[in-house]
């Protein structure tokens, strides 16, 4: 069997006939992608339809390395040739590779669907012995739950686009094969629909992609239907936010067993999926807290040189995260600590230790910060965050970790693993920032760390994530959490979920649990969460009905199967890495029972046929997958060259290998910088520049610049009553309310802080206010700038 990488390119001379071809003038075998999402309130059934055809003279093995969602509980893979339908089972993945390989030598078609190793959210799907003119449709379906956002939207990402992963030198395990192309020059096409049904009204659905209009199915708007306009061009990942009217609602989805299943076990009894929304008290959420060790870790790895999004004329990765760091350092309250890390091929900090925030120590790193490119080669991050942990805690200051990357790195458990056993000493931020971030490493570096993931793609501006993440690790630390069940007589309950170890408030928590007894339809449950806030103990309780919800199917023993497989992997390897083969024989029998996939188990679909073996040499054919167009240096598979236009310009990239972040340091170095325009500074973040450590601004000609006055302006209508510090912080604060409160959420933090410094100064705020509105030409209260 041939394992020669295909390379894309486009014939001149034969584009009429034959359309994308191999670098050898082989036609592409996948034709065409269908994806049908169907949304239940916050859960998600996927199912995607690839389309292969054969149009070689000689037999085929087609092999596609895609993504899907880290926490995507892949649960049903069939082939369809011609009117032949199999379906596949799940096997132990050492099992299934022999059944394939068996298959394949002795003639027979074969389909083998398998996770990888290294990362949860990326598969290979292999077609093999795809006969001379036959056509195959393969049927994948998956099941996940669905991420609230900052604006209680709730989040789908189809991932169109794999963005090679960097494999560290040394990093245990083999990286998965993936045969990339700029994602102009994708051979297949991509159809998309969704249905969306809630038992609250569908207020609006968005994208980041062209989408035709909603159709609402039902007066009461709990039904809509919408698609993906036609002409997707796979340069980024399809994302549908999907906002409910009254989302934050607590909810129980009790579920049947499936009836060929035997009573007692995880499929045949029934299975609750608890989403809670904890409240907590207004007294308590109304402060913050001042103290805290804030720790940030920077991508500075070659892709963060990337623009945000395909638009030239987006800032850059790199450059986004430099504008958010400012906001973050702002807004720390006095009496805090913290550090930055920054990290590629090898790492950097800033201080050796982790120093007090002070006017001295902030502008120190605001300088450095500025500076900051991504030139740092590869990304490894193991190595950073092994320092970090190593640096012992500072005595009653919390440690917060902030972690900006791309997600393109190819040692994604080994990384989660590391953040789950030093879980108890800190909570973790995470954060993805383009297109194809591995949900997998972002989603599991913040459930593992107790903290709260955010991916930032297209025209999202990472600056209000960022934010929301801050006064999530400034509110108050919950612990003591527990989780009591009060059910009838002869039912117990088995949870199928990790502890609940961390709390935000309107932030989801989900719980699934194994009913196991009998009981009456009429009968009920109750969910009791205990936890302490600020000293003070609290709970919510949740009543909700054990009769099982109808037309369901088993939705949701799937997910929580899926959930308990994926704690029992984190488990799978004790502290000296070696394999629990225990542990790992409870994933392969859980997996199969269920019929979800994991790292240690694979679809295998054999078609017997008539029993006539496939005639001639097998050929292997690896299908291209997308990745987003980037504005610098485009990827390329083994030696073909892809030349991209940057301005007026094309630029040809370095070779991509295991290192191409490495490789396209000295890519970028091709391009004339000055082809590149680099947008104006935001007056937002020209005058949060301007603040200082304790809250104040200074009276000077930059801040005059900032407000869009002179110097003698801003001076001479300083009331006398008062200093030139806290006439400019009541300006500033009179421009932020009146010009900027679209923005709120990103300079909320930093104002209350410049308030709390007026407060101290017991200065007469009143006649400032007024001077300043009359300046400044607004009419904005003292009472709404907290005075």
């Amino acid at each position: 069997m041939s394992n020669d990488q295909m390379k894309l390119t486009t014939q001149t001379s034969t584009m009429d006939c034959c359309g994308l071809v191999t670098a050898q003038k082989e036609p592409v075998p996948l034709k065409s992608i269908e994806v049908e999402l169907e949304v239940r309130d916050h859960v998600a059934t996927v199912v995607s339809t690839l389309n292969y055809e054969n149009k070689e003279d000689q037999p085929i093995e087609a092999v596609f390395v895609f993504p899907l969602p880290g926490d995507a509980a892949v649960c049903h893979f069939s082939a369809k040739i011609g009117q032949t339908q199999i379906v596949a089972e799940v096997k132990e993945k050492q099992q299934a590779h022999e059944d394939y390989d068996d298959a394949l030598s002795s003639g027979q078609q074969a389909f083998l669907l398998e996770e990888s190793e290294q990362s949860p959210d990326v598969f290979c799907l292999s077609v093999g012995s795809l006969p001379p003119g036959e056509s195959a449709s393969i049927r994948l379906e998956y099941v996940s739950e669905l991420a609230v956002q900052a604006d209680e939207g709730l989040r789908f990402c189809l991932p169109a686009v794999l963005n090679p992963r960097y494999q560290p030198q040394g990093s245990e395990g083999a990286s998965v094969k993936v045969t990339s192309v700029p994602a102009s020059l994708v051979p297949y096409t991509l159809s998309f629909s969704a249905r969306v049904s809630s038992p609250r009204q569908i207020s609006k659905v968005e994208s980041n992609c062209s989408l035709d209009p909603l159709q609402y199915l039902s007066t009461e708007q709990t039904q809509a239907a919408v698609k993906l306009a036609a002409g997707h061009k796979f340069d980024r990942d399809v994302e549908v936010l999907i906002y409910y009217k009254d989302a934050h609602q607590p909810t129980a989805v009790v579920e049947a067993g499936q009836a060929s299943a035997k009573p007692g076990t995880l499929m045949g009894d029934p299975v609750v999926m608890l989403s809670l929304y904890p409240e907590f008290p207004k007294s308590v959420m109304s402060s913050v807290v001042s103290c805290g060790e804030f720790v940030f870790l920077l991508d500075r790895s070659g892709s963060m040189d990337f623009a945000t999004t395909v638009d030239e004329q987006q800032e850059t990765r790199i450059g986004s995260a430099r504008d958010t760091l400012l906001l973050l350092l702002k807004s720390l309250p006095m009496g805090s600590y913290f550090n930055i890390y920054s990290f590629g091929s090898s790492y950097e900090h800033i201080f050796p230790k982790s120093v007090e925030y002070s006017e001295k120590t902030l502008e120190e790193a605001l300088k450095k910060v500025e500076k900051m490119t991504a030139d740092l080669g590869g990304t490894e991050i193991l190595e950073p965050l092994k320092h970090i942990y190593s640096q012992p805690c500072i005595p009653n200051q919390p440690r917060q970790l902030f972690v900006f990357t791309d997600g393109e790195v190819g040692n994604t458990k080994e990384v989660i693993n590391l953040v789950r056993k030093n879980s108890g000493s800190h909570r973790c931020f995470s954060f993805g920032i383009g297109e194809g971030a591995s949900s997998a490493l972002i989603n599991g570096l913040a459930k593992e760390g107790g903290g709260h993931a955010q991916f930032i793609t297209g025209t999202d501006r990472m600056q209000p994530k960022a934010m929301q993440s801050l006064r999530f690790a400034l509110q108050p630390v919950v612990v003591n959490i527990s989780v009591t069940w009060d059910l009838p007589k002869g039912v117990s309950v088995t949870s199928l979920s990790p502890p609940i170890t961390t709390l935000f408030q309107g932030q989801r928590s989900l719980i699934y649990a194994q009913l196991t007894g009998q009981s009456s339809e009429a009968a009920e449950g109750c969910v009791t969460v205990k936890y302490s806030l600020a000293d003070r103990p609290s709970q919510n309780q949740l009543h909700f009905s054990l009769k099982p919800a109808e037309d369901t199917g088993l939705t949701v023993h799937r997910l929580g199967a899926q959930t308990l497989i994926r704690s029992l992997e984190m488990e799978e390897r004790d502290d000296d890495g070696k394999h629990d083969e225990a542990v790992k024989e409870k994933v392969v029998e859980l997996s199969v029972q269920s019929g979800v996939s994991s790292s240690f188990t694979a679809f295998i679909a054999v078609n017997k046929g008539n029993g006539e073996p496939i005639q001639g040499p097998l050929v292997c054919r690896y299908v291209e997958t997308p990745m987003a167009n980037y504005n610098f240096c485009a990827m390329r598979s083994s030696n073909s060259l892809f030349p991209v236009p940057v301005g007026n310009t094309t630029v040809h990239s370095a070779c991509y290998s295991s290192s191409f972040d490495a490789s396209f340091d000295s890519c970028r170095r091709e391009v004339d910088v000055s082809m590149i325009k680099q947008p104006p500074r935001d007056p937002l973040l020209q005058l949060v520049s301007l603040q200082k450590a304790t809250g104040c601004w200074l009276l000077d000609p930059a801040l005059a610049t900032a407000l869009g006055k002179t110097s003698e302006e801003v001076e001479k209508t300083k009331p006398s009553v008062v200093n030139k510090e806290v006439w400019a912080t009541i300006l500033a604060l009179i421009w932020l309310h009146a010009l900027k409160m679209d923005f709120k959420e990103e300079w909320e933090l930093l104002a209350m802080k410049a308030v709390s410094w007026l407060r101290a100064q017991n200065a007469c705020v009143a006649e400032c206010v007024e001077a300043g509105n009359t300046l400044l030409g607004c009419e904005v209260q003292k009472d709404v700038l907290g005075l």
